[in-house]
């Protein structure tokens, strides 16, 4: 059995990122961007979860395709901020802000907190769609903590200040094996693909 699945979107790192994933599949996969994804007026991720703004996504870029589409929703969850960044983890500082001045505005609300109070989660939504009709929904999530500076080069978002006390090592330290078997993204692919021969 073989898939075909288009990513809804223009970026290449997370299609490489499920790629290396790909090879641990029951059934044969061939991972690519959504073509002309720049040219189509982008979805807006206005719903209040993850699984939601997965689906929405995966549901609109159907419309415009034949083919199997995935899209993926996941950011940063802190229980002491009430959640927050959460959905608009990519918009916390303003919608072009930077990588760095969304951490600093993490870090500039988390200033003061310890302990507990520093507990993080990053969560992940992946959705499956065909002909605009939902085949699955998967979340996963991984917890650790807020550093009260950055750590490691690697990685992207907030991947420097989040501490994975497992491997004692933020995201941004790990090596790209590590990430993909302990991360959010690398969890919730890998049970889309487990339940992938039971939807097509």
């Amino acid at each position: 059995m073989a898939a075909k699945l288009l990513l809804a979107s223009s970026n290449v790192g997370k299609l490489k990122e499920f790629r290396s994933l790909a090879p641990g599949a029951p059934i044969s996969l061939e991972l690519e961007l959504f073509p002309n994804f720049e040219n189509i007026p982008a979805f807006e991720e206005a719903a209040p979860t993850f699984a939601e703004n997965s689906l929405g996504k995966a549901l609109y870029y159907s419309q415009y395709t034949n083919e199997l589409v995935i899209a993926d929703d996941s950011g940063l969850a802190v229980p002491s901020l009430e959640g927050r960044p959460g959905v608009r983890s990519a918009r916390y500082a303003g919608e072009n802000a930077t990588s760095a001045q969304r951490m600093d505005k993490l870090l500039a609300e988390m200033k003061g907190n310890q302990g507990e109070k520093r507990a993080a989660h990053f969560t992940c939504a992946i959705s499956v769609v065909k002909e605009n009709r939902a085949l699955a929904v998967v979340t996963a999530r991984v917890d650790g903590e807020i550093l009260q500076a950055q750590r490691g080069a690697g990685g992207f978002g907030y991947d420097p200040i989040f501490y994975f006390p497992l491997l004692n090592k933020t995201f941004a330290e790990l090596t790209a094996e590590e990430k993909n078997e302990h991360s959010h993204r690398g969890k919730a692919f890998r049970r889309l693909l487990a339940v992938l021969p039971d939807v097509l």
